[in-house]
């Protein structure tokens, strides 16, 4: 058995549109409320030390200053931006009361069937669907990991700052969900969710992670445990 490097997803920190019920999407200028700093700042803490090589955001700005946030607790860090771990394209939605956009008929759909829903373009913002929001996603995720095995090695540690519903359709994919049940994931601001991506198949290691201590995630010195463990390149259950 093998190490593999570990993906930490960390959503942004709490903003002023989270608080006031309205759709963010890729409007600029949206940055974390004192709240989310705080939020962003508990979660350093918990991170600081720790041996993460690569720290990978949103373009967006909530999740450049969370990212920012997290890495003043590292050693040697930078964030770059990949644009593809951005927001859903939400269109013609961006900006809206979802008190409002709930009454929508779209809102079932996303709702019950995000698969077949498409934000509709709008005169400044142009819509996507969320199966190609899912798709750009993990795209950038398994591109990024593997990447990180070849720069820092199999057991290296690596982070991912993005959005509730970008980080939702990702691990719905790590636990081998339908993207219709990706809204049955919760993922609140700056929690941490924990994937380890396999030659066979992904493994959810921590879901919507809020304040536990993190010093499991980072893999022994040494050979790999027989039996396997979390980073292994094969960790099976028969629980």
């Amino acid at each position: 058995m093998s190490f593999v490097p570990t993906c930490l997803l960390i959503r942004h920190g709490r903003t002023s549109s989270n608080a006031n019920g309205t759709l963010a999407g890729w409007t600029e200028g949206v940055g974390l409320d004192d709240i989310g700093r705080g939020q962003a700042a508990e979660l350093a803490e918990r991170l600081r030390g720790m041996p993460i090589r690569v720290v990978v955001s949103s373009p967006l700005q909530r999740c450049v200053e969370t990212a920012q946030i997290v890495v003043g607790a590292l050693v040697d860090v930078t964030v770059r931006t990949d644009e593809r771990l951005g927001e859903c394209r939400y269109g013609a939605w961006t900006g809206g009361s979802l008190k409002k956009l709930a009454e929508e008929p779209l809102w079932r759909t996303v709702q019950d069937q995000p698969s077949a829903a498409r934000f509709p373009d709008g005169e400044m913002f142009m819509g996507e669907s969320i199966a190609e929001m899912q798709a750009r996603g993990l795209q950038a995720v398994r591109e990024i990991d593997a990447a990180v095995s070849v720069e820092h090695g199999p057991r290296a540690l690596w982070a991912l700052v993005s959005h509730g519903d970008i980080i939702k359709s990702i691990l719905a994919d790590a636990v081998g969900a339908h993207l219709d049940h990706f809204q049955r994931i919760i993922v609140g601001p700056a929690s941490l969710s924990v994937v380890s991506y396999t030659d066979r198949r992904p493994f959810l290691v921590r879901l919507n992670d809020g304040g536990a201590d993190l010093s499991a995630l980072v893999p022994p010195p040494g050979d790999p445990p027989v039996g396997g463990g979390m980073g292994c390149a094969d960790t099976e259950s028969t629980n």
